[in-house]
């Protein structure tokens, strides 16, 4: 049941729908609001929505939580619940979107926003029939690290550049013996595969600094065609594992510079590495999670060159409590993506990085929806 009381207006109630892992991880953020200490907005997690009664009791822990239901529209009839966000399979996003838009409910959406194309497109249609604000998934950019890289991008003396690459690898999928589960089926997790599952991490970045691909030629793997379906039998797979995708974007002077991105479920040794790299004639910046503050920047001077490494510390966009010489981790860039969120939506964000638009999505599923097309045909094809 819900409980009337007053609603604060210098505070956000987040609703959640879908309260698995990227929903235990958001009521972890809010909890921990406190902790930021430039944002004058406060955010709560007032109400969950699950089908599975064992995951609604996990919230009965969180304070704030005054409506636990099975039936996400009661989360969309409640007057308590200002924003909603959705962490479900991607063949439920557009239904459930449009229903949360329809609701007049603000949105952060999981990518990849819809289970194709059609589907990102769609959801955007809504979203300005309704006027709502909407933003999508992407801790990444989040990282210390991360905004330096777009900083450096946007300010630094790289020269030409000579390639780009943006990755996220995971082995989670490496063993055969693991159960199957959702994002290994096309009619839960969408034909793009990896690509939809991983590919806001990857598109991101590159998107908002105007880096969209104009032609790409991808391969796309898939190295498990079956896997156990947890009742002694066996299911097929019929997603894509790991996707290449080798694009073409204009950078200064230069009309086809090499980008790459990397999505890999099967990646051996990697738990959940995230990289970027840029390379220039005259400098250059990369860094990967898996050195997570090390900052790797090239700088070459006639005929001198060496990349130099700094040690990085808590330099994240909205300032906490924890002292500059930490180091942060996933759940600390979520709550700062969380809290761009809210600035964002309050017009409050006064320079900072903001979450992925609506835009970047369908951005980045026409370079996807292209990419499947090159895989299928053999050959380079121009992106929508």
């Amino acid at each position: 049941m819900s409980h009337s009381h007053s609603p604060d207006p210098s505070t956000v109630r987040v609703g959640i729908i879908g309260g698995g892992l990227m929903g235990k991880e958001a009521a972890s953020a809010f909890g921990r609001w406190f902790a930021l200490t430039d944002l004058p907005i406060k955010a709560e997690l007032v109400a969950v929505a699950d089908l599975a009664e064992p995951v609604l009791d996990w919230f009965r822990a969180v304070p704030t939580v005054r409506h636990l239901t099975t039936d996400y529209h009661q989360i969309l009839a409640d007057p308590e619940v200002d924003v909603v966000y959705c962490a479900l399979p991607h063949h439920l996003h557009e239904r459930v979107y449009n229903d949360v838009l329809d609701a007049g409910k603000d949105l952060l959406a999981e990518k990849p926003f819809g289970i194709d194309l059609g589907a990102a497109r769609r959801i955007v249609e809504k979203i300005e029939a309704t006027g709502r604000f909407v933003r999508c998934s992407s801790e990444f950019p989040f990282l210390p690290a991360s905004q330096r890289v777009i900083d450096y991008a946007r300010t630094g003396d790289i020269g030409r550049v000579i390639e780009i690459v943006c990755a996220f690898h995971h082995s989670s999928d490496l063993n055969p013996d693991k159960p199957i589960n959702w994002k290994r089926q096309v009619k839960h997790c969408g034909e793009i595969g990896v690509m939809g599952d991983l590919g806001m991490h990857v598109a991101h970045i590159p998107l908002r600094l105007g880096w969209k691909p104009r032609r790409v030629f991808a391969q796309l793997s898939q190295i498990w065609s079956e896997r156990p379906d947890g009742h002694g039998g066996m299911a097929a797979c019929d997603t894509w594992d790991n996707a290449l995708i080798h694009g073409e974007v204009a950078v200064g002077d230069r009309e086809a510079v090499p980008m790459r991105w990397e999505t890999k479920r099967l990646s051996p040794g990697a738990t959940n590495t995230w990289f970027i790299e840029i390379h220039g004639t005259t400098g250059g910046i990369k860094y990967s999670t898996a050195e997570p503050k090390t900052l790797w920047t090239f700088r070459r001077e006639g005929n001198t060159q060496a990349w130099t490494r700094e040690d990085l510390g808590f330099g994240t966009p909205f300032k906490t409590i924890t002292g500059g010489i930490f180091e942060p981790g996933f759940p600390d860039i979520l709550q700062q993506m969380w809290a761009a969120f809210i600035a964002e939506r309050a017009g409050q964000l006064n320079g900072r990085f903001g979450c992925a638009t609506p835009a970047e999505a369908v951005a980045s599923h026409e370079v996807f929806a292209a990419a499947l097309e090159s895989h299928k045909s053999g050959r380079a094809v121009d992106v929508g």
